[in-house]
């Protein structure tokens, strides 16, 4: 990053935020850190779940909890800085945490682009051909298939973050958005980014657009597996699965594609502020409660969890009695 502090005149920038300070901000501030709470809680109480039930240690859960953990650092990330930012009433941020943030921030969406899809195919063989699944979808394949989530991600991270920052910023330092979001920082430069602009859109069908391709090619297989059931109640349940799993995977890539293949020109702040939240803050908090907490294992998982605590409680009751 040092090297990249000598490419500009500037040494920081200042993040303009996504509230003001007046009623109706307050209470959408309130209501975002509601969001940060619930999807803080939801994804810790998941992860603590599937790592301590011995009955939650399918590859599905193996993902799940990958993915608790990315949504977790994804959202700590973004939302605390920008909180701290409304309640000082500024965000300055330095030029290299400026960096940072777009590295973190980069490859933790990365990593979830390619987790999301490798979750899609595991469902795909799941109900597919449940006879060879733990044969496909052994311990070294699901390890294999987190790595590659994070190096693609971390790849597409380091690229991003170094190719942006080696423009020259010599002219305002404002940034009309709540984080140093790529898109946003390059309407600073004062030099021409239309190749930069070119690259980032071959990244993005990559590290979208394929991933993408795959969730809703293995979810059409998985409905066409649905529609040949004899059950109709079998046949209902895993259609409302598949349709809230597609519903948030929808809102977490058409978030992520607007922002990063929209070409330049037609970026607006306020449009850009609206899109980032998505991704950024209720995709984090949506995934628990759609991929885990309606699930009937999860949920037993939690009676035993909560049922368990209750039986110590009335035992120390009864100690206590007896002493």
């Amino acid at each position: 990053m040092g090297i990249l502090l000598n490419r500009s005149s500037i040494d920081g920038f200042i993040l303009l935020g996504i509230f003001s300070f007046s009623q109706t901000d307050l209470v959408l501030f309130s209501v975002v850190m509601v969001v940060f709470t619930v999807a803080l809680c939801g994804n810790v109480l998941l992860i603590f779940l599937i790592c301590t039930d011995p009955q939650l240690r399918t590859p599905m859960y193996f993902f799940l909890n990958w993915l608790s953990l990315m949504d977790l650092m994804l959202i700590s990330t973004i939302v605390p800085r920008m909180a701290v930012d409304f309640l000082v009433g500024h965000g300055s941020i330095s030029f290299t945490g400026c960096g940072l943030q777009i590295l973190f921030f980069l490859t933790l969406l990365g990593d979830e682009c390619f987790l999301l899809a490798f979750m899609a195919y595991d469902r795909y063989v799941a109900i597919s051909n449940p006879l060879r699944y733990s044969m496909v979808m052994s311990r070294r394949v699901c390890w294999l298939m987190v790595s590659g989530s994070w190096l693609f991600g971390l790849v597409d991270g380091l690229i991003q973050a170094i190719f942006t920052l080696r423009f020259p910023f010599c002219g305002s330092q404002e940034i009309d958005h709540f984080f140093c979001e790529v898109p946003a920082v390059l309407k600073l430069a004062c030099a021409d980014t239309s190749i930069y602009e070119t690259m980032i859109y071959v990244c993005c069908i990559l590290m979208l657009l394929l991933p993408f391709s795959v969730i809703s090619a293995s979810y059409l297989r998985i409905l066409m597996v649905v529609l040949r059931m004899s059950s109709a109640e079998g046949r209902q349940k895993a259609f409302a699965t598949c349709s809230s799993h597609m519903v948030v995977v929808s809102l977490f890539y058409g978030a992520a594609i607007i922002t990063y293949m929209q070409p330049q020109a037609y970026h607006s702040s306020k449009q850009d502020k609206v899109v980032s939240a998505f991704y950024t803050m209720i995709t984090p908090m949506l995934n628990p409660l759609i991929y885990s907490l309606r699930n009937k294992e999860v949920t037993g998982a939690l009676r035993k969890l909560l049922g368990s605590n209750l039986w110590h409680d009335q035992e120390e009751d009864k100690s206590a009695d007896v002493s």
